[in-house]
């Protein structure tokens, strides 16, 4: 898998690459590639039942209806997306073994910081101490993979007051420089995220 860093790019931009990306992938032209990109603020809503009823009060703050799966979140500085365009062969064709997969990566990232991150058998993504650190939702198109995962750094976490992140109250979310007591420089944080999603996704 190879890595492309878009550096800070509003959400229809990366959006755009990544349905280039997906569109190239699917016809063979480019290897399985990470997107990494941190987002100028943003809700985007996923396709659950219901989801666009926990966008509370954007003030402002685009909201973007997309195809993954799940509820709506908030994306923006200070967190860490990555879309992984990531081909499943055929003897791994399981979307939630591919979700497990994403949780794997954004967990083993947290714990090498000394942050013991969970999973939640009921809930994707990856949790500290009952709060959510990192948000997965990812749709699939011809078993070729798009969206992902956005991993809380060193966010403004009051974005998250504006609405009802994943269906919860706000209060469930938390950062990595939250539940360290200081900001972890973020562009290693990308780099080991980026080994650990190689080894689970290779």
């Amino acid at each position: 898998m190879i890595r492309e860093d878009l550096g800070r790019l509003n959400y229809e931009a990366a959006w755009a690459i990544q349905k280039e990306r997906l569109d190239q992938r699917i016809a063979g032209e480019i290897p399985d590639t990470a997107l990494f990109v941190e987002h100028d603020p943003v809700y985007t809503v996923g396709r659950r039942r219901g989801a666009a009823d926990n966008v509370l009060a954007p003030a402002g703050v685009p909201v973007v209806q997309v195809e993954r799966g799940g509820d709506v979140t908030w994306h923006g500085p200070g967190q860490i997306v990555v879309y992984p365009i990531v081909a499943l062969p055929e003897e791994r064709r399981d979307i939630h073994a591919h979700l497990k997969n994403l949780e794997e990566a954004a967990i083993r990232t947290c714990r090498g910081y000394g942050l013991d991150a969970v999973r939640d058998e009921r809930n994707t993504g990856a949790w500290v101490g009952g709060r959510k650190i990192c948000s997965i939702g990812v749709a699939v198109r011809r078993w070729v993979t798009w969206h992902g995962l956005a991993l809380n750094v060193a966010p403004d976490l009051s974005y998250f007051q504006r609405i009802n992140p994943c269906g919860f109250g706000a209060g469930i979310m938390t950062s990595m420089a939250e539940e360290l007591g200081e900001d972890p420089p973020q562009a290693e944080v990308a780099d080991r995220l980026f080994e650990h999603l190689n080894a689970v996704l290779g």
